[in-house]
């Protein structure tokens, strides 16, 4: 699979499907508890929690039935203990089995609906997050992206990856702010990036047409919202034929390159505004080269992974992180690592939207293998 878009998924699905049992194992023991308990203990008046819990998680008819075997249970009951009160245990069976089974068909509604959601939100996050090509010309690329929230589908990170007649081009960054605002800036700056990395010579020329779609769309909307609307983002661009690569930091965090053995982290010479924070700032744009030959390989990340916090409030350590996992020369080896170990870190449980690229530039021996 060249690119793929994590999410998290239920780590306890087998557990779930256990849980689906528990009316039938409380009805069984409340029937078992009612016929070996003396009458004056009446656990048989517990039977109405089964329907009631079936609500939670099955459909109508089933729980229908369960109610209705209850009330057969209550019933034979009756014949082995007299003086149960079998008359208002059965007609509460009744009202909770008829309570519950509405309750269900709520819950199947709603659920329905918010799978209609989904399917509305999976389509525009193929379009704002498209799959990437798994190798352009010499450059392999892969994607990782973690949802803060576990039913999230898209956000306010973003990235892309365009092949183009001046090489190799990327683009990763961070909306600041969530909810629909955010993503919608970030559609803004991806759909102007797709354009612009083919006509534009070179990065300054992107980055200023990011610059004027991020503000055309910050003055668009409400007033109160404008502030949410500046986004950090980093351009890279590795010509064909490779040995170099140039990048274009606007306030976002330094990507990290794996290089002869050694871990970097490049720091922009000249730092340059983030983008729709030009006319407060300056709008002065600095592009730094630096080597980029086979077998070294570029991450690329948004906050959310170095900000990643355990228990105690530490930090991801990722340049350390890094260096020790240089050995992973596969772009999706090094994601898969990163996914797992920043869970771990975090304790599953993460605080901000994640996204990352793993670059690697294909040395001799990757390309025969290839052909």
């Amino acid at each position: 699979m060249s690119a793929r878009l994590w999410r998290r998924r239920p780590a306890y699905s087998g557990r779930w499907e256990a849980a689906r049992l528990s009316p039938v194992v409380l009805t069984v023991l409340i029937a078992a508890l009612a016929f070996s308990t003396p009458r004056e203990i009446a656990f048989s008046r517990l039977l109405p929690a089964a329907p009631a819990l079936a609500a939670a998680m099955w459909p109508v008819i089933p729980t229908i039935l369960l109610g209705a075997f209850c009330l057969l249970l209550m019933i034979v009951l009756s014949f082995f203990h007299t003086d149960l009160g079998t008359q208002y245990t059965s007609a509460a069976i009744i009202a909770v089995t008829l309570a519950a089974a509405y309750g269900s068909h709520v819950r199947l509604q709603r659920e329905e609906t918010l799978f209609q959601v989904r399917l509305v939100a999976d389509a525009a996050q193929k379009v704002l997050l498209r799959p990437l090509p798994g190798r352009i010309g010499d450059i392999e690329i892969e994607s990782l992206y973690l949802a803060a929230q576990e039913q999230a589908r898209i956000g306010g990170d973003f990235y892309e990856a365009i092949g183009t007649p001046h090489g190799v081009r990327l683009l990763i960054g961070d909306v600041r702010g969530k909810g629909l605002s955010a993503v919608g800036a970030a559609s803004a700056v991806i759909s102007c990036f797709r354009e612009a990395a083919y006509d534009e010579p070179d990065l300054q020329g992107i980055i200023h047409r990011l610059e004027t779609t991020v503000t055309r769309h910050s003055a668009a909307i409400p007033a109160h919202d404008q502030p949410e609307h500046f986004a950090t983002a980093l351009l890279a661009e590795i010509p064909h034929g490779g040995g170099r690569m140039r990048l274009l930091n606007c306030g976002h965090p330094p990507p990290l390159i794996a290089h002869c053995g050694k871990v970097r982290v490049l720091e922009p010479a000249i730092p340059s505004p983030p983008l729709n924070l030009a006319a407060l700032i300056g709008d002065r744009y600095w592009v730094d080269t630096v080597a980029f030959v086979p077998g070294d390989q570029l991450l690329l990340y948004t906050d959310g992974v170095s900000e990643a916090r355990d228990h105690a409030g530490q930090f991801f350590p990722l340049p350390d992180w890094m260096r020790r996992a240089q050995h992973l020369e596969q772009p999706r080896e090094l994601l898969d690592q990163l996914h797992r170990d920043l869970l771990q870190h975090s304790g599953g449980r993460l605080d901000d939207d994640i996204a990352a690229l793993a670059v690697r530039c294909s040395s001799v021996e990757d390309r025969g293998s290839l052909a």
